[in-house]
């Protein structure tokens, strides 16, 4: 993978957030293309529960300053970012203080959904393209961990379609586990629809659960992999019938080689 660049757009990275399978994960693969000598940048929320002062997160001001309009409403996007030690990795954090000041990722003390975390995946997807157009950094391919992540490849195949920044640039989503129940705002398909975004791409989100979320961005991405043991049959189901390239699940101690194949394999 030298010298091919690659986006990770991921809801949780680790050394920022606890370890799970998409924290872990949005670590370990950038850290193999980087250690092949590919050029990485990774992108995540900067959620309230990250610790700024012991990340020594700083906001770069040159690339703050945007609104993005998210549902009419103008939301200004604040860039930060930090390096993970000894890798020399750098990690852009995507920030508003209205959407992810609060002390936790998606949901509350009580364990519920945060009422907005619609319109806080629609903001993190523009934000990420919006600097990277800034950055003016073109990226062989955007491979996407989470489901707060979700909606890149959606915006990117429509709202952004026209940017020749990513002509060439394939889009890869790793599919999780189910990491939330019940549904989130039901008026979610709306807020896409406001940005033009015509409704027969994502009739699925009339019901915007965790499946319909994971299959409309699977709809919308060059190749999948499943990065999980533990996929519902029907999201299984899904992949395997979408048409889209797809990589099985591999084991920690294999998914180099396979990862490494399936990018050349999506590239050539």
């Amino acid at each position: 993978m030298e010298d091919k660049r690659i986006l990770y757009v991921s809801s949780e990275v680790v050394p920022y957030l606890a370890e799970n399978e998409v924290s872990l994960m949005s670590y370990d693969v950038p850290k193999m293309v980087n250690d092949q000598g590919g050029q990485i940048r990774i992108f995540m929320p900067r959620y309230g529960n990250i610790n700024e002062r012991r990340h020594q997160l700083h906001e770069v001001i040159r690339l703050s300053g945007m609104n993005l309009v998210v549902n009419d409403l103008d939301m200004p996007l604040i860039i930060k970012v930090a390096s993970i030690p000894k890798e020399r990795i750098q990690v852009y954090f995507i920030d508003n203080d209205e959407y992810f000041k609060r002390k936790a990722t998606f949901s509350d003390e009580e364990g519920v959904l945060y009422q907005d975390n619609d319109e806080r995946a629609i903001f993190f997807a523009k934000g990420v393209v919006e600097t990277v157009k800034k950055l003016n950094w073109v990226p062989d391919i955007i491979h996407v961990h989470g489901w707060l992540a979700s909606l890149l490849p959606i915006y990117m195949k429509h709202y952004y379609k026209d940017e020749a920044l990513f002509s060439d640039t394939k889009i890869i989503t790793s599919i999780y586990g189910q990491s939330f129940e019940g549904n989130l705002d039901m008026e979610m398909i709306n807020k896409i629809k406001f940005d033009g975004i015509p409704h027969e791409a994502i009739q699925l989100l009339e019901t915007p659960n965790y499946e319909n979320l994971i299959a409309a961005s699977v709809a919308h991405s060059d190749g999948v992999i499943i990065a999980s043991e533990s996929l519902t049959p029907s999201l299984t189901k899904f992949i395997e019938s979408s048409g889209k390239p797809f990589l099985p699940f591999a084991s920690k101690d294999k998914f180099a080689e396979a990862y490494t194949t399936f990018y050349k394999s999506m590239l050539s």
